[in-house]
């Protein structure tokens, strides 16, 4: 069975570059193969704020966003967060889905691409790391970066040069990573039988 990677596209502002961002990775991810990938935005899920009142470990969800949240989230063996940076951090609609569940995101892998003034976003990846560690994801080393000062200036998406390998090299890792931790999944799974 393949892998299932999400592109999880971690903002809802309005008027947003990520989704220009996140059309172009999904093409380029697709391209890279390796796994089937699929768009994740938050903005589709309208999780609004965290109203479940039970301890997300318990998977005790008692609303059907959750629920719904929790399969597509489950169901994914990686992902790749495509995240701006809001004043020197991610945004909190990805935190709040972060926090909606907890078992669904263990032990999978996950890679970074930032994006964000001249600092390309690399503020809020830092940040981010560290709650995927909590939740027990492993993010991989290679960090694409996008400044969106050049990159818009046309006011379209224009990958700079060299993004492309600089993706496709996260995304080997993401998939070595993913691989590897499907099986301590199976594994802990066979066990608890």
């Amino acid at each position: 069975m393949a892998l299932r990677i999400g592109i999880v596209l971690g903002s809802t502002r309005p008027g947003r570059r990520g989704e220009q961002i996140a059309s172009w990775a999904l093409d380029t991810a697709r391209a890279h193969g390796g796994a089937d990938y699929e768009l994740v935005d938050l903005a589709d899920h309208r999780l609004g704020n965290l109203d479940e009142g039970g301890n997300p470990n318990l998977r005790q969800y008692q609303h059907p966003h959750t629920r719904d949240w929790s399969r597509v989230i489950d169901g994914l063996d990686g992902y790749v967060f495509l995240v701006p940076e809001y004043n020197h951090s991610f945004p909190g609609a990805l935190k709040n889905a972060l926090d909606y569940v907890y078992r669904e995101w263990n032990d999978k892998a996950a890679g970074i691409v930032s994006y964000g003034g001249w600092a390309a976003g690399v503020r809020a990846a830092e940040a981010l790391r560290l709650v995927l560690a909590e939740l027990q994801v492993a993010t991989v080393r290679a960090q694409p970066a996008i400044s969106t000062i050049p990159a818009f200036a046309t006011g379209a998406f224009v990958p700079g040069e060299g993004l492309d390998a600089s993706v496709h090299g996260m995304l080997d890792q993401v998939i070595a990573w993913a691989g590897a931790l499907r099986g301590v999944r199976e594994g802990r799974a066979g066990a608890a039988a």
